[in-house]
């Protein structure tokens, strides 16, 4: 059924697959876009204005800010990639044992999400970053604890509206275990997790850039676009473009994963396809 969600054109689509593709590409391979080391020391060059050269200036120690921006997106788009997959595989976990088996557990389980989300955001991230320390994984827990609560209670809320569906009562009444009723009722769900961990990106990546903004993410001489913009803040008034250039990196990001969002947000259909195939799924395994 995702398939769909990508059917058709749409620009706002189009522009940010196309932004979150270029830093996808400087990721993955960061030499096409520059040769320079990112975490090397030029003292003589140091906090050199944009010019030929250096297209976006050097920062405090002599690097050139393009090129840390390249290999900033790895860490970016890494941890981003990271946060969800942890808080996804969590929030499915628990939000389909509760809207399934319901009753005690559904409660136990639901109230310990419920605790998550009194917490403010950011108070309960630094928190569980101090806690667990600084530092690249730690910044991705941290972030994790946040995000999973919204995946188990929208998770829980579909397994809800689909557990008094034709399929899953077919399925009950040819003797299927819960285990396999859930794990076929799963797919049905994928839709509303991609939009809402397309548009939770830009908000992981804004997360992630605000902890190492503080000290407490990726450690020098990582680059990453948070911590960039700290180090460059004690210059900001005469050389701006240490700060500013990642922080316009980063805005660029946050706002193409927004329109991905957006985009696939409004072309998410409710209806769940394929009950038929489930149904026959369960009865071959349940023989």
């Amino acid at each position: 059924m995702s398939s769909a969600l990508f059917r058709g054109h749409d620009g706002r689509l189009v522009a940010g697959i196309a932004i979150v593709g270029l830093f996808a590409t400087m990721a993955v391979a960061p030499g096409l876009f520059t040769s320079l080391d990112p975490a090397g020391l030029n003292l003589e060059g140091r906090l050199m204005p944009p010019s030929p050269a250096h297209w976006l200036g050097t920062d405090a120690t002599g690097n050139d800010v393009f090129t840390r921006i390249v290999y900033g997106a790895r860490t970016t788009l890494g941890t981003v990639i990271a946060v969800l997959a942890i808080a996804s595989l969590v929030g499915i976990a628990i939000g389909s044992a509760s809207g399934y088996v319901g009753g005690w557990l559904d409660s136990l389980l639901m109230r310990t999400t419920d605790v998550f989300l009194a917490f403010p955001p950011l108070i309960l991230a630094l928190a569980t970053n101090a806690v667990l320390g600084r530092g690249l994984r730690q910044t991705v827990i941290a972030v994790a604890v946040l995000w999973w609560p919204a995946y188990a209670r929208l998770v829980r809320g579909q397994i809800l509206a689909m557990r008094r569906q034709e399929f899953v009562e077919s399925a009950r009444v040819i003797g299927a275990s819960r285990i396999r009723i859930i794990r076929h009722m799963l797919p049905n769900v994928i839709d509303p997790i991609i939009v809402r961990a397309s548009i939770d990106a830009g908000f992981v990546a804004l997360t992630a850039a605000s902890l190492s903004f503080l000290g407490l993410g990726a450690q020098p001489p990582t680059p990453e676009w948070g911590r960039m913009v700290a180090e460059g803040q004690t210059f900001l008034l005469d050389q701006w473009w240490v700060a500013a250039f990642p922080g316009v990196a980063l805005f660029i990001l946050v706002v193409g994963f927004n329109l991905i969002g957006e985009a696939l947000g409004d072309r998410l259909t409710q209806p769940w396809r394929g009950s038929g195939a489930a149904v026959a799924g369960l009865a071959t395994e349940n023989t």
